[in-house]
Order: C-alpha cells, then sequence, then structure tokens
C-alpha cells in the first residue's frame, strides 16, 4: 500500500513556472510508474506526465509541448512536476498517481494506477 501526498499547487500568472511534489509512504516507491493527471469540473481526469517503472524514462502527453518535465528524488521518494510557460488552460487540479504492472498500452490511462493522492490546485490567470 502507497499513500500519496501532493504539494506545491497555488494561484500563477500566465507564462509563471510551479513546481508539484508528490511524496509518497508505504511502499517501495521506486516499484512503481508514477504518473501525473489533472482534471477540471465536468472533465475526465486527463493523463500528464509519467515516470515509467521506476526508472529515468519519462513520457508525456502531446499538449505539454517541452513546457513540463517530470523528475524523481528517491532519496525523499519524492516526485516533481516542473511546469513551465504555464496557460490559462493548465488550470485544474492536479493529482499523482502510482501503478505497478502497467504496459505501454495502459500506461496513460487513469483506470491503470492503483494509488492516488487527494490532489493540488492550480490556477493559472491571464
Amino acid at each position: 500500500q502507497v499513500a500519496l501526498v501532493e504539494s506545491g499547487g497555488g494561484l500563477v500568472q500566465a507564462g509563471g513556472s510551479l513546481r508539484l511534489s508528490c511524496t509518497a509512504s508505504g511502499g517501495t516507491f521506486s516499484r512503481y510508474t508514477i504518473g501525473w493527471f489533472r482534471q477540471t469540473p465536468g472533465k475526465d481526469r486527463e493523463f500528464v506526465a509519467g515516470l515509467w517503472r521506476g526508472g529515468i524514462n519519462t513520457y508525456y502527453a502531446d499538449f505539454v509541448e517541452g513546457r513540463f518535465t517530470i523528475s524523481r528524488d528517491s532519496a525523499k521518494s519524492t516526485v516533481y512536476l516542473q511546469m513551465n510557460s504555464l496557460k490559462d488552460e493548465d488550470t485544474a487540479v492536479y493529482y499523482c498517481a502510482a501503478g505497478a504492472g502497467l504496459i505501454m498500452s495502459t500506461r496513460r490511462r487513469p483506470s491503470a494506477f492503483d494509488y492516488w493522492g487527494p490532489g493540488t490546485q492550480v490556477t493559472v490567470s491571464s
């Protein structure tokens, strides 16, 4: 069982940056694929970025367009999402998730992840 907690959300102007953190406890963090997702009211939760199977391979949603970077600090059991050049449409609740046994075809699907944090709000104002 892994417990996840996000932090670092807040209000930022368009064009600005935020760094979200996802800290894990209660499990072997490095075993899991870690994903960042986001959700706005009335819409499905969508994939943002992932760190594949405890390693260093990263993958991103197309809309990220090089603006976001996912990284890991294993010593702190923390995964970060550095978000630059933020846009109004990036406003959402951001969630981190951990999944074991994901395969390539499912690694962007929320349903493939086993554990979720409560989320952190990111609001981008223009």
